[in-house]
């Protein structure tokens, strides 16, 4: 039996704020229990509702040094789902009513938090033989068990796996003033180690020290070798390049399931779709007051509005989107500008644009259910879940070709009857476009071939038992 300990800054159901949290969450319920026993720890934020607080219990408190001051490090424990849960307290680092504030709060926040997790491991009774840390918030982690953390024989042996979710966050402030707060020599200041451009990263620390690393995805993996996607660090994940896996992250097939779904009008399953989808499209038209039409092509986004998902494309040419034929339902809050787009086209066509400018996710499932395709035009995504639940909920995505979209999303071959959604290359407006209107075709004039490129979408399997056996692969191969 060998221990996993993830750690991580949010995980599912305590704190979320993107996809991070969801694979913290789902995924250690998914590796093997006869071989690992996976255990996580997170900062226990003042915010994470008390319906958590009041299930956990005081494990054991002391202190450490952290920037020339003594500060508390408290442990408590629960079980969620059959999986031990640890939370780091001390209400100075973790206060506020959200988890992340300006960087440079973060910063120390975070060196703590790392300086404490591993502080805590000989109080917890459990010794990991792999630490999993998961993005620049745990960059620290693989430079202090490489640092000071090696004079006591209970650390030496223990390996460390750094997953990147999103290379652009790196946690990346003034070298003098890391130095200071995480007491850190010159030695680890060196352009090798963790300067990058005259700064410390944390995330690039993490990936020097760490004795594996993953992202989310194949492509991603192969991205980021390069100036375009790499985010100044391309040089790095080339030298790397051997010890870098690409692993697509899963969805919950339990809570995103059409057939028992509680936020439907119409259960379905990859059997009945035919029939009884379109009652879920009714619904949704009625509840967002759109023309009550079966015929309207019906296209979903639910996204954080931000340029990263690609909606300057969706700005250059969203008056031909919203043409006669069509129903444009977004979800989701971000940057004004876009928010504000989507508003004033809701307001230009009233019967066909619905702008939701928030998040709900009950709103989200029955977007994933009631639309006919599914938009991500992302410039880059490293993963990408969004498409993953529209493939579950027979809704065809139709995604730009990067990172975890590619490897998701297999494109549409009339000529062999073949793919699961539609895709486009180029990072181009009009090239996005052509790809909607072959969809629209397909939709309008070829409905057996539609309906079959759902069959195929629904049949494919990216539950997290698949990622899992991969993740369970990669610790194999650090023994």
């Amino acid at each position: 039996m060998k221990n996993i300990l993830f750690i991580a800054s949010e995980c599912v159901p305590f704190i979320k704020t993107g996809g991070l949290a969801d694979v913290v969450g789902s995924l250690p319920k998914y590796i093997n229990k006869d071989e690992f026993d996976v255990r996580v720890m997170l900062p226990k934020y003042v915010c994470i509702p008390d319906k958590w607080k009041s299930q956990m219990q005081y494990v054991t408190h002391f202190y450490i040094d952290l920037a020339w001051r003594s500060q508390y490090v408290g442990i408590m424990s629960m079980v969620w789902e059959g999986i031990t849960f640890y939370f780091i307290d001390n209400e100075y680092y973790f206060g506020g009513d959200r988890p992340y504030g300006e960087t440079y709060t973060d910063i120390e926040k975070y060196a703590f938090f790392d300086k404490a997790a591993l502080s805590a491991l000989p109080s917890i009774g459990f010794r990991p033989d792999i630490i999993h840390c998961h993005d620049w918030q745990t960059g620290l982690i693989p430079v202090m068990l490489h640092d000071s953390f090696q004079e006591n024989g209970f650390y030496r042996g223990i390996k460390t796996i750094m997953t990147i979710h999103n290379l652009k966050f790196q946690g990346v402030w003034d070298k003098q003033r890391i130095k200071d707060i995480t007491g850190l020599s010159d030695y680890y200041f060196t352009a090798d180690k963790l300067e990058a451009y005259g700064d410390a990263n944390y995330l690039k620390g993490g990936l020097v020290y760490a004795d594996k690393i993953s992202t989310v995805s194949n492509t991603y993996a192969q991205e980021i070798k390069t100036a375009f996607y790499g985010e100044g660090l391309d040089g790095l994940m080339n030298a790397r390049s051997n010890d870098l896996w690409g692993i697509v992250n899963g969805i919950d097939y339990e809570e995103y399931d059409p057939a028992t779904d509680p936020f439907l009008v119409a259960n379905y399953n990859a059997i009945n779709f035919r029939k009884e989808k379109i009652k879920n499209k009714r619904a949704l038209q009625q509840e967002l007051g759109l023309a009550q039409n079966d015929k309207a092509f019906m296209l979903g986004i639910c996204s954080r509005l931000t340029d990263q998902k690609g909606l300057d494309l969706v700005d250059y040419v969203i008056e031909e989107i919203c043409a006669e034929d069509t129903q444009f339902v977004i979800l989701g809050t971000g940057d004004p500008k876009y928010e504000n787009l989507f508003r004033h086209f809701e307001w230009k066509y009233k019967d066909r644009v619905s702008a939701n400018i928030y998040y709900n996710n009950e709103r989200s499932h029955k977007l994933y259910a009631a639309c006919d395709a599914f938009l991500m035009p992302s410039l880059f995504e490293p993963c990408g879940l969004s498409q993953l639940m529209s493939l579950r909920y027979g809704t065809v995505p139709i995604v730009r070709e990067t990172g975890g979209l590619k490897d998701t999303v297999e494109p549409y071959n009339q000529y062999e009857s073949s793919g699961t959604g539609f895709s486009f290359a180029n990072y181009n407006a009009h090239e996005m476009l052509d790809t909607i209107r072959y969809a629209k075709d397909v939709f309008y004039n070829h409905r057996r071939e539609w309906n079959k490129i759902i069959d195929r979408g629904m049949a494919r399997d990216f539950s997290w038992t698949n990622s899992a056996k991969q993740y369970e692969n990669l610790y194999y191969s650090m023994f």
